[in-house]
């Protein structure tokens, strides 16, 4: 196997591991603990509800994995992503995070070594495929935070992520 499908192999399986196997989780068992009225609140015209946010998360993944390196059609209306208010039932999110986790795995099947430098345009930005891979990673994770923070914050919750791991291992 040649190093370039290795790299691909590796960086594409981090990619999904990071969107769906940790963000995707996390963002679920954070709805799982939230009521409906505690996931569409804001607290302020500057401040998202973890409903917007999945939808955000949901838009962007979709508009860059999916149109930006796969070439599908891009139907993305951003504004309505924080404009919603909700309340969309729990399961409704849920779902929208597994159809995502569906589509943009197939689309991450479908991405060759030689695709990784090459270029595209999403959302206005010109970009490479590899760029464009650690941009749905790094936003998906920065939200997931947002989102960990709020239910931690208003809940006092350990929401367990790490639960039965040693983190204090070294070396």
């Amino acid at each position: 196997m040649s190093e370039l499908v290795t790299i691909n192999q590796l960086l594409l399986k981090d990619v999904h591991r990071r969107l769906f196997t940790e963000g995707s989780t996390r963002i679920k068992k954070c709805l799982s603990h939230l009521s409906i009225d505690q996931i569409w609140h804001k607290q302020n015209a500057n401040t998202n509800s973890v409903g917007n946010l999945v939808l955000h998360l949901c838009g962007n993944v979709s508009q860059y994995v999916l149109h930006g390196i796969d070439g599908q059609p891009d139907s993305r209306q951003r504004a309505l992503e924080f404009s919603e208010l909700g309340p969309l039932p729990t399961q409704q999110l849920i779902d929208k995070l597994n159809h995502l986790e569906t589509e943009v795995t197939a689309a991450l099947n479908r991405i060759q070594p030689t695709d990784l430098t090459q270029d595209r345009r999403v959302q206005g930005f010109d970009e490479n495929v590899i760029s464009i891979l650690i941009h749905v990673s790094e936003h998906f994770s920065y939200h997931v935070g947002q989102i960990t923070y709020y239910t931690k914050y208003i809940l006092d919750v350990d929401t367990g992520y790490y639960a039965g791991l040693d983190l204090d291992v070294t070396g």
